[in-house]
């Protein structure tokens, strides 16, 4: 990232600090929001793919480890802010996808699985808003969702939101952020294993400007979500559906353009 100008070191920051808000903010889309912005000013994904996965791993497990303390702090009789139970269920579904995608054993178009897949959220997004969101009792449906959100995880950075649409049905929304960040950490976990494997640079000297402005955006975003989780249930949903929905629009907005 050395040849790049200052005007176009100052964007990548100023994308670090907003991607650090929407991931810790919301619990998702904080590498979807901020990859296409980043390739904007400089099209190079493997340059920016690492650091992300780093930030993630960091401020994932900073969150879930605060929150837990917190609550062990207040009342050692309360549960963990993680659905374990539904993790490691949705986790059966999801490993081997995510490992095919990984891998790369199957070629399906990118433009036509993304389009799909936004369409697929956009949809799901609006009845949230509406506050007439999809209660799916087909287990069938649901193990769809989660193993395409898987695959695309692998090969790429735009499953979170699809995987978010069957968790905000399983997952108690108090529950929602930290279960999706443990998740997050094993998904990524296994794409930094891969990155490794493929001698890919970690980018290792620009985590010492970047961190810092990610924490920025991460500790705005702690506030963000204290408000958005005490609100109306209501007016969670209709935020979280309202951001699938414009997180659906800006990739299909990025696939086509």
């Amino acid at each position: 990232m050395a040849d790049l100008s200052l005007t176009q070191l100052i964007l990548v920051l100023l994308i670090f600090v907003w991607s650090g808000f929407v991931r810790t903010g919301l619990g998702f889309g904080g590498a979807m929001m901020a990859l296409p912005l980043l390739l904007l000013v400089d099209n190079r994904p493997l340059v920016y793919l690492p650091i992300i996965a780093v930030h993630l791993l960091i401020f994932s497990t900073l969150t879930v480890w605060q929150n837990n303390r917190k609550r062990a702090a207040t009342d050692e009789k309360k549960s963990s802010t993680v659905d374990w139970v539904y993790l490691k269920k949705s986790l059966k579904i999801m490993i081997i996808p995510k490992l095919i995608g990984v891998a790369g054993l199957l070629t399906i178009p990118a433009n036509i699985m993304s389009a799909i897949i936004f369409v697929i959220i956009s949809v799901y997004s609006i009845t949230y808003i509406l506050n007439k969101p999809f209660k799916s009792s087909h287990p069938v449906s649901d193990g769809i969702f989660l193993s395409l959100g898987a695959y695309i995880s692998g090969t790429s950075l735009i499953g979170a939101p699809l995987i978010m649409t069957v968790y905000m049905v399983h997952v108690a929304r108090e529950k929602l952020r930290d279960t999706l960040f443990v998740l997050w950490f094993i998904l990524v976990s296994i794409k930094m294993v891969a990155f490794l494997i493929a001698g890919v640079d970690l980018q290792l000297q620009a985590h010492v400007w970047l961190l810092p402005a990610t924490a920025i955006g991460h500790y705005f975003g702690l506030k963000f979500h204290a408000r958005l989780v005490s609100a109306d249930p209501v007016i969670f949903y209709r935020v979280i559906g309202s951001a699938l929905l414009f997180v659906s629009a800006f990739g299909l907005f990025s696939v086509y353009r």
